[in-house]
């Protein structure tokens, strides 16, 4: 593969249909991504992950708990998790929609 094109709102429409808050829609080795949506209110049962994590807010508001540290996330938010580093959403104010990306491909 070259090269692959993608259209969050139809990403959004495929996560949606399948009924799980998480579609992977990318693997190669060294990468994969996936959308990631929770609802207001929601709880995020994530567990830490064997790869390093980018997260990219689409939009909604939140409070996000990396180890120790607590930040407030919205629309445009850019948040790296090192892997093997506890972390999870919370206080979920607005639906949540997440571009994740894992290097290399999660497991």
């Amino acid at each position: 593969m070259l090269a692959d094109f993608f259209n969050i709102g139809e990403l959004q429409k495929r996560r949606a249909q399948g009924g799980k808050p998480y579609l992977e829609f990318l693997r190669v080795p060294a990468l994969s991504a996936g959308i990631y949506a929770l609802p207001a209110e929601g709880k995020d049962s994530q567990s830490p992950h064997k790869e390093d994590e980018l997260y990219y807010v689409v939009r909604g508001r939140a409070r996000m708990r990396v180890a120790s540290e607590e930040h407030e996330i919205s629309e445009g938010s850019v948040i790296f998790v090192a892997a093997g580093v506890q972390h999870y959403f919370h206080e979920i104010e607005e639906e949540l929609v997440v571009l994740v990306f894992f290097a290399p491909a999660e497991s």
